[in-house]
């Protein structure tokens, strides 16, 4: 009897009990906004940045809207604007152009390597072609960190972390987001700690947090943020700093500080499937898992392998015969983009030039989640799916049954 898998690939744990009573304290005072608080009350939103920043080992944290929000900020905050560039990576998500976009810049796109990480040698023969990095650490794989800062001090490139995936990963014992001027994460639902939408952005930079923080919208109420510089930073930067609001509230703050504290329970979980679900799908013919180095500390809320130089129409059979055994995946060699697999050249207000090296790459990825309502036997189950579709697919493909397309 062949194996199907009935599970959900979309459906998230419940927020813990803490969060869930801490949410209903905010609701019953009524006082979500972070600066509307009563004497002696500090906000929630001004606990979670002291903790977050203390759990990353950060001077400063500002809790904002989203990711996204988080991202374009800190590009702000840079002094990135109009008509500037900025280099990112070529295999990310659409937030990461949408943010460089939203300053009025334009990417610069860097390739991708068979380990799903920034090409850095192609980083190295773009440096001069802008002055800040916007690094993606795409579905929580982690670049030789140290490498890049090498390459990007010595051409003065400012470094801006994106660790929407990497919340709880390091590199080399250094937490990720902590390399760069900023680092920025996200507490969207499919994110390592869930708010439903949410976003954080820490520095160790006095001025450009102040910026930040001005940015976010703070009615010269900077005084109340604990994580933040002091206050004769914004003696200046107070007048000549838009608001361009996008705090974070009460509310949300408070389902995501309980969560914050059970993080590494939860990244030791996620790694425990992943580890299920590549152990599984080591050594299918065809089929090649990128190389996580020991330096890389990584959190795998989702997993990713690649079908290289297989045809497209190969892949897509993969793709349709695991969906009709239950287990979604998600392709990013697709010629339309669908749901998160968009790249470089979906994205038509970003300008850019074909990429043949990081096109091949791209081409072959595929993409899951893996939620923390999947057991380990379900990853077993899902590993089996996947080894016994994508060796029948490539049998077909060696009996000529799919040509290139």
């Amino acid at each position: 009897m062949t194996e199907r898998f009935t599970g959900s690939f979309t459906q998230q744990e419940p927020i813990p009990p803490a969060g869930i009573a801490a949410a209903n304290a905010v609701m019953q005072h009524g006082r979500l906004h972070r600066y509307n608080t009563v004497a002696g009350e500090v906000a929630e939103t001004a606990l979670l940045e002291v903790e977050f920043a203390a759990s990353v080992g950060a001077q400063y944290c500002l809790a904002v809207a989203s990711g996204g929000y988080a991202m374009t900020t800190a590009l702000r905050a840079c002094g990135v604007g109009h008509g500037d560039k900025v280099l990112t990576n070529a295999f990310t998500l659409a937030p990461v152009p949408g943010a460089i976009a939203a300053v009025g810049a334009f990417p610069v796109f860097v390739g991708v390597t068979e380990d799903l990480v920034i090409d850095l040698d192609d980083l190295a023969a773009k440096l001069d072609q802008a002055r800040v990095l916007l690094l993606s650490h795409m579905r929580g794989h982690i670049c030789d960190m140290r490498k890049l800062m090498q390459l990007c001090d010595a051409a003065g490139v400012t470094v801006i972390e994106d660790c929407a995936h990497t919340m709880g990963a390091s590199w080399d014992g250094v937490p990720s987001g902590r390399w760069g001027r900023f680092g920025c994460y996200s507490t969207q639902t499919y994110k390592h700690i869930n708010s439903g939408e949410g976003g954080l952005l820490i520095s160790d930079d006095a001025e450009g947090m102040a910026r930040a923080i001005m940015l976010s919208g703070s009615y010269m109420l900077f005084e109340r943020h604990m994580a933040a510089p002091p206050p004769e930073t914004f003696a200046q930067i107070k007048y000549e700093t838009p608001n361009i609001s996008g705090r974070m509230d009460n509310l949300r703050a408070a389902i995501l500080r309980p969560q914050l504290q059970d993080l590494k329970t939860q990244c030791d979980r996620w790694n425990a499937l992943y580890d299920v679900v590549a152990d599984g799908l080591r050594d299918v013919p065809g089929l090649r898992l990128p190389v996580r180095p020991a330096q890389e500390s990584f959190v795998a809320s989702s997993f990713q392998f690649l079908l290289l130089d297989w045809s497209s129409r190969a892949i897509a059979d993969v793709i349709a015969r695991c969906a009709a055994r239950g287990v979604e995946l998600k392709w990013f060699g697709g010629a339309e983009p669908t749901g998160f697999t968009s790249r470089y050249d979906s994205w038509r207000y970003a300008p850019s030039a074909p990429m043949p090296a990081a096109d091949r790459i791209l081409a072959g990825i595929v993409d899951m989640r893996l939620p923390l309502t999947f057991s380990v036997d379900d990853c077993a189950l899902i590993a089996r799916i996947i080894k016994a579709e994508v060796g029948a697919v490539w049998q077909n493909q060696a009996a000529g049954l799919h040509q290139a397309s």
